[in-house]
Order: structure tokens, then C-alpha cells, then sequence
């Protein structure tokens, strides 16, 4: 696996990368579109709508089956946010936290805006597409977050007491940027959360997650990954509850076969820490995906995004061949996501022969403007 931007990457190994690529990103987007129609339901009104065992295949939601939301949309702008900051290295102006948030106000703009007729060429190809300009149950704390373009930091956090899950699922492509040291990748993360969900708790529960994912890009077990994570969580301040959450995770897999119970103990108050939580229990215990996703979202706290941070946890951990093809089949968005995939895993394996010093492939420099 390389380790730095300018590493020689194997054929095998860019085969390997590009499959937890797929994968966590479908992951993501495929545990969103299950957990979408029960999103802010309660677990006795899942099954009074699905059945005694909830819902266990996708459903309509937004019109069709398979749709996705706000999570998934947010993903995808910040890999389209980390492929132009690793873009910009070469120019010697290298901040990745500006480059997300300039992505994420496209995103915005997608919220406001018919349509991308009004997206100018440094805007770049995702923010072209038709189908991300749909309002899919966004937050108030994302609206407000990105609602100006003054960016939320650590020292001065946008919604500073929003706690919910939203920023931690949109950290999973962080964690693929497997060249980076995992604290750096903490620190990404965190610092991208403030700038809609300015919570300690949120904060650090995304540069955990992203660290997790990090680990199992790079070839560690889940149980491993989460260790990792703990020990990079200690030095921070306000850590205790992200470990704990996680902590209670690990040890809720030796209490019992896996149930709703288990997973409603551990999502508490449907806060950033107790999603986190389910999503590493669902993916220690699930005995497939399918099984480990259904899990997950068949309880009373925010079921998309907790799906959506199981499913990044298996692809990141097992590749796309693993997730459950009649699902991916019905995905919305998929041709998009798997575009931008192989995107991020072409910028992140031959960066410097698409935009180095000796040369530039004009083509890959209008999809990804470096001014915007």
C-alpha cells in the first residue's frame, strides 16, 4: 500500500485500493438509502409499518426505492473536496480544510438552486449533476453551517452545540486517504465537523470514525481499527464520551446474540457518539452486510446515519464485491458514485503523471478546476 503521495503503487495493490474506495462510498450511500424511509421513526413504528423484523430490504423513500440523502449527497462533496486539495499540493497553497468547505458550498448551492444551470465551468462536474439537486431532509445545522461563506474552525465552530451524526458520515473519505498518517487524519476531520457541527462530541466522533475507516483501508480488522482510534482519541480533549461509546461498542459483543435491544442501548440519545457506536457493533456482529445494515437501522434513533456509517465500515473493510448487489442495482446515483470513486482512487495512486510539475492532463484539470 503506498504510504505518501509520491509512492510507486503495484497493480495489485491500486486494484485493492480502488475496491475499499467503491466500496466504502457505496457503503455509505447504500446504508443511507436503507435507512432513509425509517429515518426518525421509533423501532415499535419500523415495525408497524415493515413487520415484526423491520425493515429488511430497501423501501421507498423521496418517491422511489433506493434514493438517498443528504448523507450520502455531503459524501460526495467531500471527495470531491479532498481530490482538489491533494490537487493543490503542488501549487504550495495547501490548506484541505478550505477546499471542503468551498465543496460543501456547492452542496449548498444544490439546496438553493433548480437546477445546474447556474454552475460555473470552475464548479467543477459533480456540481453539474441533475439528480444531487434535491432537498433530502438536510439539517438545520448543515443549512446554518453552510449557509454563509464564513468557514466554522475549531477556535470559533459553527453550531457550536450540534451534536448530531451528520458530519461523522460525511468524514468517511477521509479515512481513504491512506498516504496520510492517521493523526492527520483525526485533525481533518475534526476540524471539517466544526464547521457545521461544533460540538466536541461531534467533532471527535468523526475524526474517529475517519480513523477507523483509515485502518481498514489500509488492512486492519474492525476490532483492531477501533483500538487504533481509542489510542489516537486519548490525547484530545473531551474524548471521554466518543471512547466510551466505543468502548461500549467492543464490549457489547460478548453480551448476547445481536438485537434491537443491544443496538437501542447503544445509540442513547441519537447523538454523533451513539451512532458511531451502532455502526462499529453492526459490523463486528452482522453475519453479512445485509444482515449488519438491517441491524443497524432498525431502531428509534437516526437510522440513515447510522446505516450509512455501517456500510462505509464493511466496504472500507471488505470492498464492493461484498455489499449486496440486488441493493447496489437500485442505487441512486450509483453510475455518479462510481465515477467519483475511481476519481479519488486516480488522483490518490498517479497524481503527479495526471497534474505534476512535468506535466498535466487538461481533461482531469476541468473536472477538478484547482481555482474552486
Amino acid at each position: 500500500m503506498g504510504t505518501t503521495s509520491g509512492a510507486v503503487w503495484g497493480r495489485t495493490e491500486q486494484q485493492d485500493f480502488r475496491s475499499r474506495v467503491r466500496g466504502t462510498l457505496l457503503g455509505v450511500a447504500v446504508g443511507d438509502a436503507l435507512g432513509a424511509p425509517v429515518h426518525g421513526l421509533d423501532l415499535e413504528g419500523i415495525r408497524k409499518i415493515h413487520g415484526s423484523e423491520g425493515i429488511v430490504d430497501l423501501a421507498p423513500a423521496y418517491g422511489r426505492r433506493g434514493t438517498v440523502t443528504h448523507f450520502t449527497q455531503l459524501m460526495l462533496f467531500s471527495v470531491d473536496g479532498l481530490i482538489r486539495a491533494q490537487m493543490r499540493r503542488d501549487t504550495g497553497v495547501w490548506h484541505p480544510p478550505t477546499d471542503l468547505h468551498r465543496a460543501y458550498l456547492r452542496w449548498a448551492a444544490t439546496q438553493r438552486d433548480w437546477g445546474p444551470d447556474e454552475r460555473r465551468e470552475e464548479d467543477g462536474w459533480l456540481a453539474r449533476e441533475e439528480w444531487l439537486y434535491a432537498r433530502r431532509g438536510p439539517t438545520r445545522a448543515l443549512l446554518v453551517g453552510f449557509g454563509d461563506d464564513i468557514m466554522g474552525t475549531l477556535d470559533a465552530p459553527k453550531n457550536p452545540a450540534e451534536a448530531g451524526p451528520e458530519a461523522a458520515v460525511r468524514s468517511a473519505p477521509f479515512g481513504l486517504l491512506v498516504g496520510w498518517e492517521p493523526q492527520l487524519v483525526v485533525r481533518l476531520a475534526v476540524e471539517c465537523a466544526a464547521q457545521s457541527h461544533g460540538h466536541p462530541t461531534a467533532c471527535l466522533a468523526a475524526g474517529a470514525y475517519a480513523v477507523i475507516v483509515h485502518a481498514l483501508a489500509r488492512g486492519d480488522e474492525l476490532d483492531e481499527a477501533v483500538r487504533k482510534a481509542l489510542a489516537l482519541l486519548a490525547v484530545r480533549p473531551g474524548h471521554q464520551p466518543v471512547s466510551d461509546a466505543l468502548r461500549q461498542a467492543l464490549g457489547a459483543v460478548r453480551q448476547g446474540p445481536p438485537g434491537p435491544t443491544r443496538v437501542e442501548e447503544l445509540a442513547g440519545e441519537g447523538t454523533a457518539e451513539g451512532a458511531l457506536a451502532v455502526s462499529v457493533y453492526c459490523a463486528l456482529v452482522g453475519e453479512d452486510v445485509r444482515h449488519g445494515l438491517c441491524l443497524a437501522v432498525n431502531q428509534s434513533g437516526p437510522s440513515g446515519a447510522a446505516g450509512a456509517l455501517t456500510g462505509g465500515l464493511f466496504g472500507a473493510l471488505y470492498g464492493e464485491t461484498a455489499l449486496p448487489p440486488a441493493w447496489l442495482a437500485e442505487l441512486e446515483g450509483r453510475p455518479t458514485l462510481l465515477v467519483l470513486a475511481d476519481d479519488f482512487a486516480m488522483e490518490m495512486t498517479q497524481g503527479p503523471a495526471l497534474h505534476g510539475p512535468t506535466g498535466a492532463a487538461p481533461g482531469w484539470l476541468a473536472r477538478y478546476p484547482r481555482g474552486a
